[in-house]
Formats: C-alpha cells, sequence, structure tokens
C-alpha cells in the first residue's frame, strides 16, 4: 500500500506537528507533501520523511512571510500528484485537506480546524488596524473565493477525523460533515513533577492575534506578578512594547526547556479561544494547574475548579474565567492566589494521562484500519 501525508508547512513544532510526529510514525515508508519546509523547525522524526513541497516553497521571502501567499495556498496544494498512493492521510489547519485524491485513493483528513483565516479568525488576522490598507482590501477580495474553495474541497475527504469536539461542530457548521473526534497526543514523557515552584505564570504560544496573548500582558502588568513567555510570531514587536519589566520574553525554546519551565511555574495562563489546545496538558503532564478562558477546546481538557465532583472524587486541574477581557481574567489570577494550593499536582498528572501519546497512536490506526476495511 502506497501512502501519502499531507500537511500545511512544516516551519515549527506545534500541536499539529506532534500530530504529524505519530503520523509518520505509523506510516514510516510514506511521502511527506507540504507547501513550505524549512530544513531544521521539525523535529528529526518528521524531517527523516521523503519530503515533497510546492511552488510556494521557492517564492519570495516566501520562509518568513508565507502566509502573504494565502490566496495561492488552493492552486499550490492541488498541483500535488498524488495518482500512485492508495491511502492519503492529510493533516489540516488551512488548505491540505483540499488536496486532489486519485480516483481509488482513500482520504482521510485529521482537521485541526477549518481554515481559520477565513471563517471565525477573519477579523483577527485581517481586520481593521490588522495589516496593512492594501492586504487588508486584498484579503477582503479573496477570502469570499478561499471560503468557497473550502466549503467545496471537503467533499473531496471521505472521512473526517476532528480534533475535539469542538472543531467536528465547525465541520458540520461550515462542511456539513460529521467527524469522528479524537484528541491530539501529549507525549507524556517529556514532562515531569517538581516539588517546589518558582514565583512566576507562564505562556507558552506563537504570537498570532487569537492567542490573545496581549490579554494575558495587560492582567500581569495590572497585577504586577512575574510572568514568563516562550514563543514568538508576527504580534511579538507590538506585546514586547506593552509588557512591563515583570514580563520576560524567552523566544522559542527547545522541548527540554518548555518541559522545565512547564515544571517549575505557579501555572499556565491560556487567554485565547483554541481549537484543542496540547500547551494546556503538557502543562498538566507537570502537574500545573491551567489559568484558561472558559470557551473552546479547553472545556474538553480541564477540570475547573468549580466543576469539579466531590462525589466522584475528581480533582480541579485548572481554574476559568468567563469573559475575554481584562477584569475577568484579573480575578481569575487573584481567585488562583487564594486556592493555589488545592490543586493537587500528582492528581493533575495523572489526569493528563488520559491522553497519552501512545493512546492516541492506537486511536488513530484502528480508525484508519476500519475505515479502510469499510472501503474494501
Amino acid at each position: 500500500m502506497k501512502v501519502a501525508i499531507v500537511h500545511d508547512w512544516l516551519t515549527g513544532m506545534r500541536g499539529g506537528e506532534r500530530c504529524l510526529e505519530v503520523f509518520c510514525e505509523l506510516f514510516p515508508e510514506a511521502d511527506l507533501y507540504t507547501l513550505l519546509y524549512i530544513p531544521g523547525s521539525v523535529s528529526p522524526l518528521i524531517e527523516q520523511m521523503p519530503i515533497k513541497t510546492s511552488f510556494i516553497q521557492n517564492l519570495p521571502f516566501s520562509k518568513r512571510g508565507y502566509r502573504k501567499y494565502l490566496p495561492l495556498f488552493p492552486m499550490a496544494v492541488e498541483r500535488f500528484n498524488l495518482r500512485e498512493y492508495d491511502l492519503i492521510l492529510s493533516s489540516s489547519h488551512c488548505v491540505a485537506k483540499g488536496i486532489i485524491p486519485p480516483p481509488r485513493g482513500l482520504h482521510i483528513s485529521y482537521i485541526h480546524t477549518p481554515m481559520r483565516y477565513v471563517w471565525d479568525l477573519y477579523h483577527d488576522y485581517f481586520g481593521k488596524g490588522r495589516v496593512g490598507w492594501f492586504s487588508e482590501k486584498l484579503m477582503s477580495i479573496f477570502a469570499h473565493y478561499l471560503r468557497m474553495w473550502d466549503a467545496i474541497s471537503s467533499n473531496r475527504v471521505d472521512y473526517f477525523m476532528a480534533n475535539s469536539d469542538h472543531v467536528a461542530k465547525r465541520v458540520e457548521r461550515y462542511y456539513k460533515r460529521k467527524a469522528e473526534v479524537i484528541h491530539p497526543p501529549v507525549d507524556v514523557r517529556r514532562f515531569r513533577l517538581q516539588d517546589k515552584n518558582e514565583e512566576f505564570f507562564l505562556i507558552v504560544s506563537s504570537f498570532a492575534p487569537y492567542k490573545r496573548i496581549d490579554l494575558a500582558i495587560r492582567a500581569i502588568n495590572r497585577v504586577g506578578y512575574p510572568l514568563k513567555i516562550i514563543g514568538s510570531g508576527g504580534e511579538e514587536k507590538r506585546l514586547r512594547s506593552m509588557a512591563r519589566s515583570n514580563v520576560e520574553f524567552l523566544g522559542w525554546q527547545p522541548d527540554e526547556a518548555v518541559a522545565d519551565s512547564y515544571s517549575k511555574c505557579r501555572a499556565l495562563i491560556f487567554p485565547g479561544e483554541e481549537d484543542f489546545g496540547i500547551v494546556p496538558l503538557e502543562a498538566m503532564a507537570c502537574g500545573k494547574p491551567v489559568i484558561a478562558y472558559g470557551r473552546g477546546g479547553a472545556l474538553e481538557s480541564i477540570i475547573s475548579y468549580d466543576q469539579q465532583s466531590r462525589a466522584e472524587r475528581v480533582a480541579p486541574t485548572g481554574l476559568f474565567f468567563d469573559e475575554q477581557n481584562l477584569d475577568s481574567l484579573i480575578q481569575a489570577i487573584e481567585r488562583f492566589n487564594r486556592i493555589e494550593k488545592e490543586f493537587d499536582p500528582a492528581a493533575i498528572r495523572e489526569h493528563a494521562l488520559r491522553w497519552d501519546r501512545e493512546i492516541f497512536k492506537e486511536k488513530i490506526k484502528k480508525s484508519i484500519s476500519g475505515k479502510m476495511e469499510s472501503r474494501c
């Protein structure tokens, strides 16, 4: 059986790439197709695959500004020649699911989100003040075309898997399709419990508008507690300009350093609405509670202090704030200060084990096998 894996782009190790690692383990002989690849940006496990890129790879400034070529992405992914493959597994948060499969090939798409740039987060990326005047006007023209292409190309998928119930509902809303939910993996072996906390809160995130790192910085500026931020991205200059001396930017860090920061922090702050969110589970694998915005995928992985079941002895793993505004987040941080000792690190880690990488791997393997058998 000849297998192709299609992933949007390879420019860093984020949640989608953690899933991709498992796909590469399951199909080590597969060819890996992607719009763009920056060598050294992803794990050795991914980079050992035969990687085939699109014409986006050779466009000017593509390694830094590839998102500016968004209107060309559908054309690029459709030009992949996949006629010789029996199974195509796409890992998609943008256009990967829009490949043109061969007539006899089975196309299964693990979808992290419908194309967020043109659906629910369009105004976060391209609204007034987010990009230049010309880009704003240009995207207002292309966005309609991209929405139509995204919806129509969903018909090229035989089976959808979604990374959360939250995303499965959006798949049904935008594509009118059902999706099997298989939550993403956490490699719990990378994380450990630490006996002693240091006096800082932590954020681990790319600096995209919807991540709402700006909200967390404003809240921390107000309350004055130390905050360390691991990550980088297009919003970095703006975020640095608004941060006070108690906020420390560490840039992107290797996996070992990230795990060490998780294990030493008081709590993770997770201020955005995510499709699912692997970062909170990584923090919980270190026994750390999460202060999160109570929307989206966080509702599927975090047991809030206010939602814990005393009768069933379910321990809390975090605390939600209900409104995505400054006052609500500050209230949650201050409340965490009062109840911090009520969180049990061992119980929090035990909760995170439910999303272990090996469990994800077995679920994906079983699901794909079943779909292939039903197709025969």
